[in-house]
């Protein structure tokens, strides 16, 4: 294999790296790039890393300092005056490039003499997670780049999944279409990005090398999900949710288009992405862990009620992190069932962790008598939620003190169906530092503790077997706030509420079509009445969602980057 960039070759070997960069992370994510030069030394023609693994992605408003973007580049030139001679294989790795008034999202392809060729992401996103308009200015329509006998189609994310750049690089003269991605998870999503890829194979006849980058970044989660797609539209390759990497050999074939032969795959399954549930699953492990270890944390702490929410978080947790470091906390009131305290300690025993236990009972005294000489006379509301709010608040409080003292991040747990109606409390059960259920709805939830029970899957660090007790499943909800609370007596049965929640935020419907559609969904009525009420309570909580930590993100539109509603806002009320 030869380094000389005029070679021409009836044959091209291309390495598509899945890995996990970190934002701004310059020298990590370009060190990186270098260990795999220096793993396929001799072995390799190219290789191709995600959108902007270089600098990291999404990158916010982080690309706008002109000095992030002078350091970048330093990084960048650095990098291709090691290549010089090295005996490597040439790369393909993005990043943002100077422009007149905003810089634009790049592709630099950097040959083994250190020269490189630029690409420049046509078509920019500006939808409900990523705002690319705003930072980046537009490229114009990409031309195929020439490279060792190859005409290369590079096509960065967006641009692939708007028909119109695909189909200008195939009248050009393209013979095969790389495509640097970073595109996060949601359900579903992979289907989708096949079903991309089959339709622009269809419309220009030109295979498609498809590399998404794996990790956490935020509320966002990467997935992977990788794939490699023939001139028929088959997939012959394709990885999951993990950093690997798998190469390709471009063949002409005897009609002169590209064939593909995959070669040694390493640290990946051919087919390898896992089915919807544990792929949710995977999503909220690895933003966890991601979260947690990106920022230094050196673990988690979170309280255990012996509810499913607190279960369920637990497992996600111990599975991302290992059961060392992550600390729940049992935080009784008298309201708190013997049932829940043993729920809670059975819990702790299967994942393996320590438990602590402490009583909140004196605080609430501490607060009664704080409160009774200011309340005394005053008139008491048809609904009064003050002392159910002081026990979660007080549990709020001691589990941000011991994140203080141990340095441990406080992990919420609340669900995406209680935060939709407010049935969460501010400074209460929805302080924490970051959240792995805040996208996940209430029957969901079941669903994922019903399939982490039965099923440990590769590359989780919690145990085999059940990780929560089956009672913790089976039995009502409840905050244990007041004698016999449940969950379902304030919210509607919760097959109802999800239903109706999934109209009218993922459909953003209004309530007599929620209603409708709801019903459809799960075959069952439900009242226009019903729906109104839950339309009410969501826009009245949006003032509670704007001050809730993080989250990861699992469904089409999620609160904080998908949800934009003012909280002052009288429609519907």
């Amino acid at each position: 294999m030869s380094n000389d960039t005029t070679t021409i070759s009836s044959t091209l070997r291309i390495v598509c790296v899945q890995a996990n960069p970190t934002v701004g992370a310059l020298q990590s994510n370009f060190d990186i790039v270098r260990r795999h030069r220096a793993q396929y030394r001799g072995k390799a023609d190219l290789l191709v890393f995600s959108e902007c693994f270089g600098s990291g992605y999404p990158l916010q408003d982080l690309v706008l300092r002109p000095g992030f973007r002078r350091d970048f580049r330093a990084a960048l030139d650095a990098l291709a005056g090691e290549m010089r001679g090295d005996g490597g294989p040439a790369v393909l790795v993005g990043g943002p490039l100077d422009g007149a008034a905003l810089p634009y999202n790049a592709a630099f392809l950097i040959e083994t003499d250190g020269s490189m060729k630029i690409v420049l992401k046509h078509t920019l996103p500006n939808d409900e997670v990523y705002d690319e308009k705003r930072v980046f200015a537009p490229g114009p329509m990409p031309s195929p780049v020439d490279f060792r006998g190859f005409r290369l189609g590079i096509a960065i994310c967006e641009d692939f999944w708007h028909g119109k750049v695909a189909q200008a690089l195939a009248a050009e003269g393209a013979e095969i279409l790389i495509v640097p991605n970073g595109s996060h998870f949601r359900t579903g999503k992979q289907a989708v990005r096949l079903a991309i890829g089959r339709r622009t194979v269809k419309a220009t006849g030109l295979p498609v090398l498809y590399v998404n980058q794996v990790g956490g970044q935020d509320s966002l989660v990467f997935d992977g999900g990788s794939y490699v797609m023939d001139r028929a539209g088959l997939v012959i390759a394709q990885a999951g949710f993990r950093e690997c990497e798998f190469d390709i050999t471009l063949e002409r074939g005897e009609d002169g288009g590209v064939d593909l032969r995959r070669g040694d795959v390493l640290g990946m399954l051919p087919n390898g992405y896992p089915d919807e549930t544990e792929a949710m699953y995977r999503a909220l492990v690895l933003g966890l862990r991601d979260y947690v270890d990106k920022n230094g944390f050196p673990g988690v702490v979170l309280g255990m009620s012996g509810g499913i929410d607190s279960a369920l978080s637990a497992a996600v947790a111990v599975d991302a992190l290992g059961a060392g470091r992550v600390l729940p906390v049992r935080m009784p009131s008298p309201y708190t069932s013997a049932e829940s305290m043993e729920d809670a300690e059975r819990a702790a025993s299967l994942l393996g962790t320590r438990l602590l236990t402490v009583p909140i009972a004196p605080a609430m005294a501490a607060f009664d008598g704080m409160l009774a000489p200011v309340f005394d006379g005053l008139p008491v509301p048809a609904a009064d939620t003050t002392f159910e709010n002081v026990q979660a608040r007080a549990r709020g409080m001691t589990l941000m003190a011991l994140s203080n003292r141990l340095g441990l991040m406080v992990l919420s747990t609340g669900n995406k169906s209680e935060m939709s109606v407010g049935y969460a409390t501010l400074y209460g059960d929805m302080c924490g530092g970051y959240s792995v259920l805040k996208d996940v709805y209430k029957t969901v939830v079941f669903r994922l503790a019903r399939w982490r029970n039965a099923h440990r899957a590769e590359g989780l660090l919690g145990p085999q077997g059940a990780v929560m007790p089956d009672r913790i499943i089976v039995k009502p909800p409840s905050a244990e706030l007041r004698e016999g609370q449940t969950d379902e007596q304030a919210l509607g049965a919760y097959e109802h509420l999800d239903a109706v929640l999934a109209t009218m935020v993922e459909g953003l419907n209004g309530a007599d079509r929620a209603a409708e559609l709801a019903s459809a969904a799960i075959g069952q009525p439900i009242s226009a009445a019903y729906a109104e009420r839950i339309a009410r309570m969501t826009a009245r909580a949006q003032y509670k969602r704007d001050q809730s930590p993080p989250g990861v993100v699992v469904t089409e539109r999620t609160y904080g980057p998908g949800w934009r509603l003012p909280v002052t806002n009288h429609y519907g009320l």
